[in-house]
């Protein structure tokens, strides 16, 4: 009967041995392929046939999150015209373990007649790819970590390991930024953290709520309940800020069991809120709404003259995909 923990150990313990290989196979190679391609004024592209083919696909998917134009080309499609997708400025790299892939090597005579960099990604030194490449990767010896040494496992996880050192590094070289990624990641979490600011997803206008000093509380009351917000902004004559009546203002009120019909609005407002910058990332808005000293769920947006341009909510944020 099989162990099926031992054998699923066994495979980790050979693809993790074989990517130790790899590691210590890194030479002056590995240093003129990342030269050649953070230093491309093209496009990197990446080919390769079958199981190669995903990690081709993969690995140009990782250069283009990290600022490097990139894309994957089939290799049989660019036999039928795909090829003029490819110029001289570009950088080719064809993945193949064996360095022998019938479909790949058709094409590495027209890639070098187009005047692209080609680089060469093997587990053969003598094969065509190799051979026909201008700067080459070879892997030294390795075991597939499949029972019978047939299926690409250890070979494709090393071309995906190398392909991801590769474009790590051209990144930093590159000096590319967290806001750099968030410009190319605008649906992530991260992307929208570094990018939405407070302006962004605040209440202005008629969502707003906003009474002046000298208003009633029934006008204060009927403003914060005509919107969702929870929070009415309390200003003076020229709009600036004199503080804020929440809904949790209302609730300790009720608790008292008062009239709350004779309070006087100056009387029971917060004179010293939580206020934003509309200019602030929204990221940080929430940092400071929800970690603060004062943990507020809705805080008054002000300009530099301290006047109301409008309120956020700490659920609006959340509810746009940014998290701390």
């Amino acid at each position: 009967m099989i162990d099926i923990v031992k054998e699923g150990k066994n495979v980790f313990n050979i693809e993790i041995d074989s990517l130790k290989k790899i590691k210590d196979a890194i030479d002056d190679n590995y240093i003129d392929i990342v030269k050649v391609i953070s230093e491309c004024n093209g496009k990197v592209i990446f080919t390769g046939m079958g199981k190669p083919g995903h990690i081709a696909r993969k690995l140009a998917a990782t250069f283009a999150s990290l600022g490097t134009s990139s894309f994957y080309l089939h290799p049989a499609e660019a036999q039928h015209g795909d090829l003029g997708m490819v110029s001289k400025d570009d950088v080719v790299v064809a993945i193949s373990f064996s360095g022998e892939s019938e479909e790949v090597t058709r094409i590495l005579h027209n890639i070098k007649k187009i005047g692209a960099k080609l680089i060469g990604i093997s587990g053969n030194k003598e094969s065509t790819l190799i051979k026909e490449a201008d700067f080459y990767f070879v892997f030294p010896t390795i075991e597939e970590a499949c029972y019978m040494k047939l299926a690409p496992t250890s070979s494709t996880t090393a071309a995906l390991v190398l392909g991801d050192a590769i474009a790590v590094t051209c990144a930093k070289i590159k000096a590319f930024t967290k806001k750099d990624f968030a410009l190319f990641h605008p649906a992530g979490s991260l992307g929208k953290s570094l990018i939405s600011t407070v302006g962004d997803l605040m209440s202005i206008g008629k969502e707003n709520a906003i009474v002046y000093q000298g208003d009633s509380f029934e006008k204060a009351l009927s403003e914060m309940c005509r919107t969702s917000l929870g929070m009415v902004n309390i200003v003076d004559d020229s709009g600036k800020l004199i503080g804020v009546f929440t809904d949790g203002d209302l609730r300790r009120k009720l608790a008292e069991k008062i009239n709350i019909y004779e309070i006087d609005l100056k009387d029971i407002i917060t004179t010293e809120p939580v206020t934003i910058r509309k200019d602030m990332l929204a990221v940080e808005a929430l940092r400071i709404m929800i970690q603060g000293e004062k943990k507020v769920s809705v805080a008054p947006v002000v300009n530099e003259n301290q006047k109301v341009i409008g309120s956020l909510c700490a659920k609006d944020i959340i509810k746009a995909g940014i998290v701390l």
